[in-house]
């Protein structure tokens, strides 16, 4: 999850005419746009906050509207939205109680509007019964790690500090980075290395730890990254950032299962949508990204078997997607937030109740 491309809005995007039909409405949801951005922190601004809330406003307006955000982290986007909607109430999901406890406190003004609860994203409709609410109007999912856990050191989630090999969102969890690293067989490891981490040198990296940790545990997060950056060939480790980047990513994908997580969180967060509903997805790397198209892609076709004559109602498409294709940050905020530089958004409406 990120606190702080061009958009391409042609056909199948939810641009300000074709989205809303009339220029009336079209100001409506600017001006929403700049009052979710007034009093905000320009150094801690959310990544892609404008496009999010240009998304999701319209599905807000209602009184009693509600906001599901499955991760919601410092609390940037959800802040953002409840001062752009005011009728709308927030369900806030974390699996970490410390951004749990940051989010009430940032979010205290708003506290007759909220609910907080502590769980895993993929658990969307019981955080949803907790708060006594049967369905959303908006669900908001910015993946990954947020900044707060990139920013306590102690965390283990930068490789750029030294910490305990650790990396649990959810610190009441037992499994560790350090856990993985020193009990997995090497196989495993490869494996944990070469598909959560994309890392092409998966199978060097786990037997340099294997050799290594046969002299003890390794449980060091600048040990470890130190000991990638000396696996690898030494032309790799001259272009592409920082030679650990893909085996830290692989090592917390898989500490905090986030690739099964997502794969249940997205029917469910779908789900939980009334009609007209909206999603955003924020990915920031390429295997959530490709899980988010296609959880979207599959219910926005008409599924009527090709010999019939006739579309069957209940195989139209259950959503839209409002955006074409992944949208990506600006340059321009790529160049204010790093972190947004790999973020990718896609999203969708729900215009048809889920078959049965």
């Amino acid at each position: 999850m990120g606190e702080t491309r061009q958009h391409d809005r042609s056909e199948g995007d939810d641009s300000r005419n074709t989205r809303t039909g009339s220029n009336t409405q079209s100001s409506e949801v600017a001006d929403r746009v700049r009052a979710a951005r007034e009093g905000l922190d320009p150094l801690h601004v959310p990544v892609m906050l404008d496009r999010i809330v240009e998304l999701l406003a319209p599905a807000l307006t209602e009184p009693g509207a509600v906001l599901v955000d499955g991760t919601l982290g410092l609390g940037g986007h959800a802040e953002a939205l409840l001062k752009a909607c005011p009728e709308m109430h927030l369900v806030g999901v974390d699996r970490d109680t410390s951004a749990l406890e940051r989010s009430a406190e940032r979010l205290a003004p708003y506290a007759d509007r909220t609910h907080f609860v502590h769980a895993v994203y993929s658990d969307l409709p019981e955080a949803l019964e907790q708060a006594g609410v049967t369905g959303a109007q908006a669900v908001l999912l910015d993946l990954g790690v947020s900044s707060p856990q990139l920013d306590e050191t102690d965390r283990g989630f930068a490789y750029a500090h030294e910490a305990p090999l650790d990396m649990r969102m959810d610190r009441t969890q037992e499994l560790t980075a350090a856990d993985v690293v020193n009990n997995y067989p090497v196989a495993d490891l490869t494996r944990v290395l070469r598909v959560h981490g994309e890392e092409r040198f998966a199978s060097r990296i786990a037997r340099a730890i294997e050799r290594r940790r046969a002299q003890g545990p390794l449980d060091s997060t600048s040990e470890l990254a130190e000991l990638v950056r000396e696996a690898i060939p030494a032309a790799t480790r001259r272009t592409g950032g920082h030679p650990a980047k893909r085996t830290f990513q692989g090592l917390r994908i898989e500490v905090n299962a986030e690739l099964s997580i997502l794969e249940d969180a997205l029917p469910a967060a779908l789900s939980s949508l009334d009609v007209g509903g909206r999603i955003a997805v924020l990915s920031y790397h390429s295997l959530e990204d490709r899980m988010s198209k296609r959880a979207l892609a599959a219910l926005a076709k008409d599924t009527t078997p090709a010999d019939l004559p006739v579309p069957l109602p209940d195989r139209q498409p259950e959503i839209r997607l409002l955006t074409r294709g992944a949208e990506l940050p600006t340059d321009e905020e790529n160049e204010q937030n790093p972190r947004a530089r790999s973020a990718r958004l896609r999203a969708a409406e729900r215009v048809r109740a889920p078959s049965r």
